[in-house]
């Protein structure tokens, strides 16, 4: 039974407390601070950028990521700048973005996007410890591609080495999300002009091996990517 003194801890629980740097102050009816569809943009999404600067120089680069509970990880080459400058705890701003729409508005004044964004500011951590490491990367590999961990040849000692992962808390985190037809001005209404939103969805085509697959190796099933934005009751 819920009290009444329970029910703002379970909120809190459920929601990113904007903080000074998170706040959406812009057109804040836009802003979600829900965990679960922020949990939702990101576990849909699989490209992020991320924003750091290096020796005052101002850098955004995209990469792969998966979430994990309130984690996003992220990986690649050891020689990577992005890496190295992350790994020492700099200041880090990740965003992901989905496009869903076009919106057009008799006026080009009222033109926008329909669209869903998660913004996740703080200081990454360098993974060390070697079983964490390799399920992050099981985790960023499952996240692109649902199962295929379990059917490739694992890192060995030298990838692992080779390899960098890096763990992002999700603390300071806010999303912004855009729905619906465009807003025109009540005069605008009268002018002979299409308006509406035209719908932006992601297509995948058919697979093309490499040339040298087994002869008794099936194909890869498109269906399987559409799994990625199902529920995995590990991640949360």
């Amino acid at each position: 039974m819920c009290t009444a003194t329970s029910l703002p801890i379970m909120a809190a629980m459920n929601t990113y407390t904007p903080t000074q740097r998170t706040k959406v102050r812009r057109l804040s009816k836009r802003a979600v601070y829900d965990k679960a569809q922020v949990h939702a943009i990101l576990d849909e999404g699989f490209l992020c950028h991320v924003g750091f600067t290096q020796d005052s120089h101002p850098f955004v680069i995209p990469t792969l990521y998966a979430r994990s509970g309130e984690t996003l990880y992220m990986h690649g080459s050891g020689a990577s700048r992005m890496l190295k400058t992350l790994a020492q705890g700099v200041d880090v701003c990740l965003t992901v973005t989905l496009v869903d729409g076009y919106v057009l508005a008799r006026s080009a004044f009222h033109h926008s996007m329909n669209y869903r964004s998660v913004t996740v500011l703080g200081r990454a951590r360098l993974v060390t410890e070697l079983a964490e490491k390799m399920e992050a990367l099981r985790i960023i590999t499952d996240h692109v591609v649902p199962g295929r961990w379990d059917e490739v040849r694992g890192p060995n000692e030298l990838e692992m080495k080779q390899t960098v992962v890096l763990a992002l808390p999700l603390e300071e985190v806010a999303a912004k999300v855009r729905m619906g037809p465009p807003a025109d001005d009540e005069e605008d209404y009268a002018l002979p002009i299409w308006a509406g939103v035209v719908p932006i969805h992601t297509q995948l085509g058919d697979p093309v091996g490499d040339g040298r697959v087994l002869p008794d190796v099936k194909m890869v099933e498109r269906s399987r990517f559409a799994l990625r934005t199902g529920k995995d009751s590990k991640r949360d």
